[in-house]
């Protein structure tokens, strides 16, 4: 996820916090290169133009040509500014005070608005509100099936009529229906998937315009794709105007590595972000923080987010469990291997790196490699030990070692390196967690 900004951003940075003195020449080279970048990125001209206005004037004052560390205080600056430009705060849905809450999906055709509208039930069903789909999409019998598809899924309920009555009903009768459903039945969120278009027309925004008038929801998010840059924004811009926005949500953002309408859709439509699309799966929506994305791209990392997905992956009474096994000498190849499984649930390492301060170095380190193929190596070959070798791997000899390694389509070679690595790990988290942690951490690395 915009990959390639961040790493123009990171060379333009690195020659600022150099050795040398920092003149405003220095300063006024460094965010030409900024403005190419960020052009380049598909973003706004006039956007970049102000963008960069901004951090000039900010940039060249005494304070920071004079401080101590003028590199550093420019990349604040710039910090600061890209947050401004993505919104300072995030901005979160607005759930009413007597349910229930009303969200509108609106959307071009193909942008993932069933999809989208599917994630945020799984996302509010976590939060304990009882969730309600409401098929509105009469002209794409294939919309109804698969928001059916994924409110079972889900353990949702739906609201659709059968493709018969849908192609014959107004769009109109069918929202207001779905919300009387919601109302008289005690549900604290709808979310109605209308329809969309492969193009923008006035038919579709009539409807659009009739629904908002008819059911008055709380929300009205507009589902958009981010891997088409400015367009996105445009026709951010044209529902705005038209229907009347609350805020977007970015899909495809994961495959995004420009980032011209993550940057620039909040200063050009005023509306906020509420949410990215980063994955097909159900669960890859993340909550937009503005600050948090400026610190990805300038690759300071996003440790906060980091954090959120261990909780949602790890809970604290299994992270207590691994703390007491590891300290006791009894963590064995099984609990390596619900580990591995629990990191796995928290993303791709492609995007777990992009959360680290200095991702983008790493991932250019690893770059050919594999991590997710590495790990589904190292759950075969424990999974083809039997439940006694995996819980005391020094009974793990030759015959067995052969067996193993027949057994999960691997080699001798690999079941040596799986149990080494098990073994290394072992001793690593024991020396993080264990008591005098740091000083056994510092002793193990200085022996590697």
């Amino acid at each position: 996820m915009l990959d390639a900004l961040s790493e123009k951003f990171e060379k333009i940075f690195r020659k600022l916090r150099g050795p040398g003195v920092l003149t405003e020449q220095n300063i006024t080279d460094a965010l030409k290169e900024v403005r190419f970048a960020l052009l380049e990125a598909d973003v706004n001209f006039k956007i970049v133009k102000e963008f960069i206005d901004r951090v000039r004037e900010k940039a060249i004052g005494q304070e920071v040509v004079q401080s101590l560390t003028p590199g550093h205080q420019v990349v604040k600056v710039v910090w600061d500014e890209l947050r401004a430009m993505m919104g300072h705060e995030r901005a979160g849905i607005a759930l009413s005070s007597r349910p229930p809450t009303i969200m509108m999906m609106v959307g071009l055709q193909g942008a993932g608005k069933t999809t989208a509208s599917g994630k945020l039930a799984r996302l509010f069903k976590s939060q304990g509100k009882r969730v309600l789909l409401v098929a509105a999409d009469p002209r794409r019998p294939a919309a109804g099936e698969q928001l059916s598809a994924l409110s079972r899924d889900l353990g949702v309920e739906v609201h659709r009529m059968d493709d018969a009555q849908a192609s014959q009903a107004d769009v109109v009768r069918i929202c207001r229906a779905g919300v009387e459903r919601g109302d008289e039945q005690g549900f604290d969120l709808i979310i109605l998937d209308t329809g969309g278009r492969l193009h923008i027309d006035d038919e579709l925004m009539g409807e659009l315009i009739a629904v908002k008038a008819a059911v008055s929801p709380h929300e009205v998010l507009l589902v958009a794709d981010a891997m088409t840059g400015q367009d996105a924004v445009t026709m951010a811009s044209q529902f705005d105007q038209k229907v009347g926005l609350t805020g977007v949500i970015l899909t495809k953002v994961e495959g995004d590595a420009r980032g011209g309408a993550v940057l620039s859709i909040r200063a050009a439509t005023g509306k906020p972000i509420k949410f990215l699309g980063v994955g097909e799966k159900l669960d890859a929506l993340e909550p937009f923080h503005p600050d948090r994305m400026a610190s990805r791209i300038l690759g300071m990392g996003d440790v906060l987010s980091l954090i959120e997905k261990a909780q949602e992956s790890i809970t604290r009474e299994q992270a207590e469990e691994a703390q007491k096994r590891l300290t006791s000498n009894t963590f064995t190849l099984e609990d390596f291997r619900t580990q591995l499984g629990q990191v796995s649930r928290m993303g791709s390492f492609e995007q777990i790196l992009g959360m680290l301060p200095g991702g983008q170095k790493l991932k250019q380190a690893i770059e050919g490699d594999k991590p997710e193929r590495e790990i589904g190596r190292v759950v075969a070959v424990i999974d083809s030990m039997t439940a006694r070798e995996r819980r005391d791997h020094t009974i793990i000899n030759g015959s067995r070692k052969k067996r193993i390694a027949r057994g999960s389509g691997t080699t001798v070679q690999d079941v040596n390196r799986l149990i080494k690595q098990f073994l290394s790990a072992k001793k690593l988290a024991k020396a993080m967690t264990g008591a005098g942690g740091r000083r056994q951490l510092a002793q193990l690395l200085r022996s590697r």
